[in-house]
């Protein structure tokens, strides 16, 4: 029996190495510094940081990053 759990499988499934982790971590800042508390996200609120990860990932698909 293997010593990995499924949340650890599921981790290397999501993992996308063609995408930068500061580009993702500033995406993370911005949601969590605009829902402090109880507020909710709203839209655009961290469209800049959306859109500069959304391209990372694209651009890593369209190279074949597995």
């Amino acid at each position: 029996m293997s010593g990995r759990n499924v949340w650890t499988r599921s981790q290397e499934r999501m993992r996308c190495p063609g995408v930068s982790p500061t580009i993702a971590a500033a995406y993370g800042k911005c949601v969590t510094a605009t829902t402090t508390g109880r507020q909710e996200l709203r839209k655009d609120l961290c469209v800049k940081e959306f859109d500069a990860l959304k391209t990372c990932i694209v651009t890593a698909a369209k190279k074949g990053v597995k």
